[in-house]
């Protein structure tokens, strides 16, 4: 009887172990998840909701507010600001393109900036008809740090319901 006993003993134990190192795993599994969800960080949004409109020519330069959010996976774009807020260090990867309908003195041109820094320029000057400009960039951010689009002064920026004029952006990794 004690023999069984023993064996009986051993094996609660040898249950509670597994069932400890069970525990253990599935908290490891759920610590993954949601670091993994904390590191998806992507949007995409064009100029206006609806109809059409040509922005501009302002006496300075103006932020664009992109307010028709196709995407905007861990909210990291606001839409009443136009201002994309890194919400954790890494690389990321920025594009947009700008609209116009041609005019004789007025240019389309959109500036990216980081922190208020001028980083790059889309810009895009034809007499008539319809013109557009893209760029790209990819940046290293900080928790924190701050990117949106400025329309240059004197320019014009077209955007309808096709989606001429858009802002985009996602994390490729953290750092």
């Amino acid at each position: 009887m004690n023999v069984l006993l023993c064996m009986i003993s051993a094996q609660i134990e040898d249950l509670i172990n597994i069932k400890s190192r069970a525990n253990i795993t599935e908290n490891q599994v759920e610590a993954l998840k949601k670091e993994g969800e904390v590191k998806r960080v992507a949007f995409s949004a064009s100029l206006l909701t609806s109809g059409s409109a040509t922005l501009g020519p302002y006496n300075t330069n103006v932020p664009l507010v992109f307010r028709h959010v196709t995407t905007n996976i861990a909210n990291a774009y606001n839409p009443n600001t136009g201002f994309f807020t890194a919400p954790l260090r890494g690389v990321y990867h920025f594009e947009f393109c700008v609209g116009a309908h041609g005019h004789p003195s007025h240019a389309s041109a959109a500036a990216l900036v980081k922190n208020g820094a001028h980083i790059l320029v889309a810009y895009e000057h034809q007499v008539n008809g319809f013109g557009s400009s893209g760029k790209g960039v990819t940046l290293l951010l900080e928790t924190g740090d701050v990117v949106f689009l400025r329309q240059w002064s004197n320019t014009r920026i077209f955007d309808d319901s096709s989606r001429h004029t858009t802002f985009s952006g996602h994390l490729i990794f953290t750092m």
